[in-house]
């Protein structure tokens, strides 16, 4: 069992930034690839970024590259989401989640066996 508590949310104005963590708890962090999802109001929960065990490999949806970054410590087992540019559209409630397949990059919510609870990223124009 991997427990993941999110943090970081809040109001942003568009165009500042936030940085989002997630902190695992239970078995060991390092033997786990991570993902953030999102999920706004009505809509379905989507794929933002993932990142694989080692943290050598990334991967971002097209609406967040190039404006957001993934990276992680599996010494204080944390995944950070850094944010810039953010845009209205951004806002949602951001998930981490994890799969344990580590060394594979994993774009469907099915495919991740823990969650968090998810922290609330809400981005004003």
């Amino acid at each position: 069992q991997v427990e993941l508590v999110e943090s970081g949310g809040g109001l942003v104005q568009a165009g500042g930034s936030l940085r989002l963590s997630c902190t695992a708890s239970g078995r060991t962090f390092s033997n786990y690839a991570v993902g953030w999802f999102r999920q706004a109001p009505g809509k379905e929960r989507v794929f933002v970024a993932a990142i694989t065990w080692s943290g050598y490999n990334t991967f971002y949806a097209g609406s967040v590259r190039g404006r957001f970054t993934i990276s992680r410590d599996n010494t204080k087992n944390t995944v950070s989401l850094q944010m810039n540019s953010l845009k209205p559209e951004d806002t949602a409630v951001y998930y981490c989640a994890a799969n344990g397949k580590k060394d594979t990059i994993r774009l469907f919510v099915q495919d991740y066996d823990y969650w968090g609870r998810g922290t609330q990223v809400t981005v004003s124009s």
